[in-house]
């Protein structure tokens, strides 16, 4: 029996002494080997690549954090500590008929202190609006004046309330530690309580 022959296949001839299982495949190819430190420097750099992606993210947020807390301390300072010229706007003692604040000079021994009517104890001034003579009237003006320029000229401080021999409830005024009366009188603005003196002659 004779064998059919096939065009293009090529044969291939074995060394002597070559089995075909011995033959190299040109299919399968031995497997590469794995270089553990090759595997664990890839591993490191995949980890550092993640830890700096997490630590760009945090630095963003803690910036983002910081302008907030900024934000909000500027807000809160802001509402809790006003314009300090409003403070000082405040504070002053201006005649009451065109007083912007809670503070002002009424008369001569009127005055009112946040928004409270102070009757000034130890002396008796010359009344403005009830002046019963033009003298009066003017002494009044001027000892209101006087009076507005003690106060504003440092603090102020008002004692409690008190009955003095007239009946009326009188407290004492000090400005700097100093007794507004006393410094009113020696202006010749105002008389010592119960003096019966009048402004009219």
């Amino acid at each position: 029996m004779s064998k059919h022959w096939k065009p293009g296949k090529k044969t291939v001839e074995l060394a002597a002494g070559t089995s075909p299982a011995a033959r190299p495949s040109r299919i399968r190819r031995a497997p590469v080997p794995i270089n553990s430190n090759t595997v664990a420097a890839a591993a490191r750099r995949a980890n550092s690549r993640e830890r700096d992606l997490y630590l760009g993210i945090a630095g963003v947020l803690v910036f983002a954090a910081a302008i907030a807390a900024g934000i909000v301390a500027l807000s809160v300072f802001t509402v809790t500590h006003p314009d300090p010229n409003a403070d000082a706007s405040a504070l002053e003692f201006n005649q009451c008929y065109n007083a912007q604040g809670p503070n002002c000079v009424l008369d001569g021994g009127t005055i009112y202190v946040g928004g409270e009517r102070v009757e000034i104890a130890g002396i008796e001034a010359p009344a403005i609006a009830d002046a019963r003579c033009d003298a009066e009237h003017d002494r009044g003006v001027d000892a209101a004046t006087q009076l507005a320029l003690l106060l504003n000229s440092g603090p102020v401080t008002v004692g409690a309330p008190a009955r003095d021999q007239s009946g009326r409830i009188v407290r004492k005024v000090d400005v700097k530690g100093r007794d507004v009366a006393l410094k009113l009188i020696s202006l010749n603005v105002a008389h010592q309580a119960g003096s019966g003196l009048s402004w009219c002659h």
